[in-house]
This record gives C-alpha cells, sequence and structure tokens, in this order.
C-alpha cells in the first residue's frame, strides 16, 4: 500500500485525554470479553462442523455432519465445547490486547511520536505479537474445547464428563499443551492479517468519508469485521487443520506424536491436498458472522464503556 494512505484510527487515539486513565485496561479487557463471547455463541454449531470434518476418518459431507450431529446429538450438540472457550476468553483476550497496546506503545516511542498513529505494517506486527503470545492460551483451550466436540458418545460412556475431567485427563497424559505449534503459526499470521484488514478498512472510512471511528455505523463494522476474518482463514486455513488433527490424536501412543511434520506427511499420503481443507465451507460460512458479531460487538462495547 502506499505510504500516504491514512494510518488507522485506534479508539485511544480519539480522546488523547484518556490515554492515562487507570481504568483503560479493565474498558478494554470488558469490550474484548464481550466480542469474545458474541463470536463463541454465533460461531460454535459451525466450528462444531468444521472441527467434526477435519477430525473424520472417512469420507463426509456437512450435510451428513449436521444431519447425524441433529439426529445423534440434537441441537445442543452444536454447543459441545462451549463452556471452556467462554471460560477462557476473558483470559485470551487480556493477553492479546494487553500486548497488542504494548506494541503500539512500543512503536510510537520507535516513531519519535506517542501521539502519532502507526504504519499498516507495524499494525500487522502488533497482531503477530499479540498472536504469538495469545497462543499459550489459546492452545490449550481450543485442545479440551476439540475434545468434546468430537466426542459422540455422552453419559457413563463418554470419555470425558466435562470440561475439568478433560483437563484433567490431559494432563496426567501430558498433552495439555499438545499442537502449540501450530497454534502459534496460525495465531501470529492470523492475527496480523486480521487487525492489519480491519484497521485498513476503518482508514480508508475515517480518511475518504471524512468520519470520527466512533461515528463509523454498525453496520460497517459488521462487514468490516466479516471481510477481516475470511481473510484470516483464508491465510491460515491449512494450518488449522494440522493443529486439529493433532489435538485430536489418540492420549496414549499417538500416531502423530505432536509432529506438524509427521501430521502434515500423513494427511497428504492419505488424501493429497484436499485433507487439508476439509471443513473449509462451515468455517468460512462461520468467519462472517462471528467475526462481524466479534468486532461490532467491540468497538460499540467501548462506545459505551466511553
Amino acid at each position: 500500500m502506499s505510504e500516504e494512505f491514512a494510518a488507522p484510527q485506534l479508539i485511544d487515539e480519539l480522546e488523547p485525554s484518556q490515554m492515562d486513565d487507570n481504568t483503560r485496561v479493565i474498558k478494554d479487557l470488558l469490550a474484548g470479553t464481550a466480542g469474545g463471547v458474541a463470536q463463541v455463541l454465533v460461531g460454535q454449531p459451525f466450528d462444531t462442523t468444521k472441527v467434526r470434518l477435519q477430525t473424520s476418518t472417512t469420507s463426509t459431507s456437512v450435510a451428513d455432519v449436521v444431519k447425524n450431529l441433529l439426529k445423534h446429538e440434537g441441537p445442543l450438540g452444536f454447543y459441545k465445547g462451549t463452556l471452556t472457550p467462554l471460560i477462557g476468553v476473558g483470559a485470551c483476550v487480556s493477553v492479546q490486547f494487553g500486548v497488542n497496546e504494548a506494541m503500539k506503545r512500543f512503536f510510537r516511542q520507535r516513531n519519535g511520536d506517542k501521539k502519532s498513529t502507526l504504519s499498516l505494517l507495524q499494525y500487522y506486527l502488533c497482531g503477530v505479537t499479540g498472536g504469538v503470545t495469545n497462543a499459550f492460551l489459546a492452545s490449550p483451550i481450543e485442545h479440551v474445547r476439540i475434545r468434546l466436540q468430537t466426542q459422540t458418545s455422552s453419559g457413563a460412556n463418554a470419555e470425558f464428563k466435562g470440561p475439568l475431567d478433560c483437563i484433567k485427563k490431559l494432563v496426567k497424559h501430558k498433552s495439555l499443551m499438545r499442537g502449540l505449534t501450530p497454534t502459534m503459526l496460525r495465531e501470529s499470521h492470523g492475527c496480523g492479517s486480521y487487525f492489519l484488514v480491519y484497521e485498513a478498512m476503518i482508514a480508508r472510512d475515517i480518511k475518504f468519508n471524512n468520519l470520527q471511528r466512533t461515528e463509523i455505523p454498525a453496520w460497517k463494522l459488521c462487514s468490516y469485521g466479516a471481510l477481516s476474518g475470511t481473510c484470516l482463514w483464508l491465510m491460515v486455513y491449512p494450518i488449522d487443520v494440522i493443529k486439529s488433527v493433532i489435538q485430536t490424536d489418540t492420549l496414549k501412543n499417538p500416531k502423530y506424536k505432536n509432529s506438524m511434520l509427521v501430521a502434515t506427511k500423513q494427511l497428504y499420503a492419505k488424501g493429497g491436498l484436499s485433507s487439508f481443507f476439509k471443513g473449509f465451507t462451515p468455517t468460512m460460512l462461520r468467519a462472517a458472522p462471528a467475526n462481524a458479531a466479534t468486532f461490532a460487538t467491540f468497538e460499540l462495547a467501548m462506545r459505551t464503556f466511553g
């Protein structure tokens, strides 16, 4: 992009007097948590379908997965494993946004102007750093969620009786952090692209429509969030497939050995390139509404908190 393109305007840059507000971190966390909860609630049915497709050992389709899930587990089956991300989202958002803000301050100091906006590359690097840091929380949280999502049995026959039982058994097998490397790769480039695209569209609106960030209507925030989420998954989807198969591998004598290389080789040997795009359709269907809800909820919550 041209260097003359306006850099994204941030919420904290709209009101410089609030830069030192001690409640800013709390407001950021609450707004981010609200956005994360919205994302989980809107996107969970799509995510469950995606994970079932990604980890299926037989040839299946979106329609088959949905049909079988409704038949054997009912509508609530789409929300298996929801409790874990809902509980963990606050911590994840806290780390991601906290690191992101620290990196923005670092770049402002480096640029020699604490009130200046950053370049698009710098915003990308802020997202990358936040994503890498967040991966250490996202990986175990998603691991537990995926284990519960792919569990088809219930009651006494269920391997995991709930999130706490799942965590206990993963810790026992020293597997809670399984899949950290692909999660880190996905989160770093994914978050970098995610926030870069969103802030670029916000910046364009501010520049060409002469608006303040708080004046951008909700429907535009939803549109920008939807496009950003779609971009994220287009950039990192094969890595997410590798992560899912590693995290659903057997706890005893895992065939992928928690290795991206081993998993990649075996997936390719079994199904070629198409193996890395299993579950792609529900993921892309989820990306737009889930991330529209995330960004719109976050921005509107920030406006409410002031």
